[in-house]
């Protein structure tokens, strides 16, 4: 019996859905030009992952167990990733290579699995983490515990200013040139610029570092360092979205020039996809999930001046600009099949990597409220207060 036409139709939407969602979620990898790179490999990787287990095992120190724990913990992350590479995704881009954006999208499983672990925590139990994995956090104190905020605003000299330029505000505006390459969007960047420095005078009676007075928050921060962050990066968005890419083979070029050239642009994107979050047609749904963007984005943000004002730890630590780096690794994907979510008709959930990354972010909110007591939230806010008035 001949199908009916009904079901021929829905065949073909299957077909139209699957196609968009494998472009966000599955990007293959067009005109491959060095066959090796794109193999998978599975028995020289097994082969090569058994051998290392067993070197590492049978080398061991029983007497040292940190050690042994963090080389366990090591390992057991390594072999993660390989596994990453042969089963995940590839998710919404290809260069420099598939297996790399596969890597990112296991590192934030395992870093997801690690937060739900946290959670489960206690203050205390936490701190002793912290002091496992460096022993000198012991001695770390906050910022806001030797440094005054907010003090003698209406001294307005250019010494002063100018001492405001340091690597703070550096980070200002090079976070916001990277922002704006991954949003793209002049009124979505300058929204969240704003809007953050509302958050601060909100949190301002918790955190002690968001007292700044108003020349700094509107002049330095929002108008030099954010505008200026975000106008670079919007001016490189417009100049990779006018370029025409045609990426000539390697085997095609036959000057060892051109060879070094075309290896260094493996490293640039293979294409630039023009990004309208707004739309006068915008149906309610797609506002609302800008809307959210925007508060998740804000709570990650927050999330890091939360983190290392509870636990202790000043921003020049590691454990802060590598989760901040990190973060900016797993948004570039989550972005993107995000906003194919959001603006695509034919597009129906949203990617794998964005699935992770929300997650992510989301138990960074939960690592700061529910894995603390209410009794320990108070006794921070109580010790915070207590600052203030002594200011």
């Amino acid at each position: 019996m001949a199908p009916s036409q009904g079901s021929r139709m829905l065949s073909k939407d299957d077909a139209n859905y699957k196609l968009h969602f494998r472009m966000i979620n599955e990007q293959q990898v067009e005109d491959i030009t060095i066959d090796f790179f794109y193999k998978p490999h599975t028995i020289t990787l097994l082969t090569f992952t058994v051998f290392s287990i067993m070197y590492f095992a049978f080398t061991r120190d029983d007497g040292d167990s940190d050690n042994n724990l963090r080389v366990g913990l090591l390992l057991v992350s390594s072999f993660f990733l390989v596994i990453s590479v042969l089963a995940f995704p590839n998710g919404p881009f290809t260069r420099p290579h598939p297996a790399i954006w596969r890597m990112v999208f296991g590192l934030s499983v395992l870093y997801f699995l690690f937060l739900v672990f946290l959670i489960f925590l206690n203050w205390d139990q936490v701190k002793a983490l912290l002091y496992w994995l460096d022993p000198n956090l012991r001695y770390a104190t906050r910022e806001a515990d030797v440094m005054e905020y907010a003090v003698n605003c209406h001294v307005i000299t250019w010494e002063r200013i100018l001492s405001h330029f340091d690597i703070f505000a550096f980070s200002h505006f090079w976070g916001w040139a990277m922002k704006a390459l991954l949003i793209r969007s002049y009124g979505l960047c300058w929204s969240i610029s704003i809007t953050w420095e509302l958050t601060e005078l909100f949190f301002m009676h918790l955190l002690p570092n968001f007292a700044e007075c108003w020349w700094d928050q509107v002049i330095l921060d929002i108008l030099l360092c954010n505008g200026g962050g975000i106008c670079l990066g919007m001016t490189v968005c417009h100049f990779l979205e006018m370029r025409t890419y045609h990426w000539a083979s390697i085997k095609d070029i036959h000057t060892t020039t051109g060879k070094l050239k075309r290896a260094v642009l493996q490293f640039t994107p293979a294409s630039w996809t023009y990004v309208r979050w707004f739309d006068p047609k915008s149906s309610f749904q797609r506002v609302a999930g800008i809307y959210l963007f925007m508060i998740v984005w804000q709570l990650t943000e927050l999330n890091t001046f939360f983190l290392k004002h509870i636990f202790v730890f000043q921003a020049s630590h590691p454990l802060s600009w590598c989760r901040i780096l990190f973060i900016g690794i797993i948004t570039a994907p989550t972005v993107r099949q995000y906003y194919a979510y959001l603006t695509d008709t034919q597009c129906k959930r949203v990617g794998t990597q964005c699935w992770s990354g929300d997650l992510t972010n989301h138990s960074f909110v939960f690592l700061s409220s529910t894995s603390l007591k209410c009794s320990e939230i108070c006794h921070c806010a109580l010790n915070t207060k207590s600052y203030l008035d002594s200011v």
